[in-house]
């Protein structure tokens, strides 16, 4: 079993667990070419980090299997925009952090 990280990536949690609620379970090359193709900034991403857990693992990308892909959240920043007679409101700009498990198909 091999694994990737990638911490405080400026994407929203909520929008990044869609894409990784899709390639949960699947086979790792299937999963790459599915995320090659769809336009989601997450897609991206994540087509990333399960390409660094494949070349962790040393083993083709066809005999994996993407056992675990998490999404949690990270620290949020927090800016303010500017408003009329001098108030302000708060904008808020999520980050992520993401982890990828691979696992070979014949240690299922």
């Amino acid at each position: 079993m091999a694994s990737a990280t990638l911490k405080f990536v400026r994407l929203s949690p909520i929008k990044a667990r869609l894409v990784a609620r899709e390639v949960q379970g699947m086979n790792a090359e299937k999963a790459l070419a599915a995320l090659e193709f769809t336009p989601n900034k997450a897609a991206g991403v994540i087509h990333q980090v399960i390409a660094s857990a494949v070349a962790n693992s040393e083993i083709e990308a066809h005999n994996l299997l993407v056992s675990s892909c998490r999404v949690d959240m990270g620290p949020t920043l927090k800016r303010f925009k500017p408003r009329a007679r001098g108030s302000a409101s708060s904008i808020k700009k999520p980050t992520a952090h993401i982890f990828v498990e691979v696992s070979s198909i014949e240690g299922k």
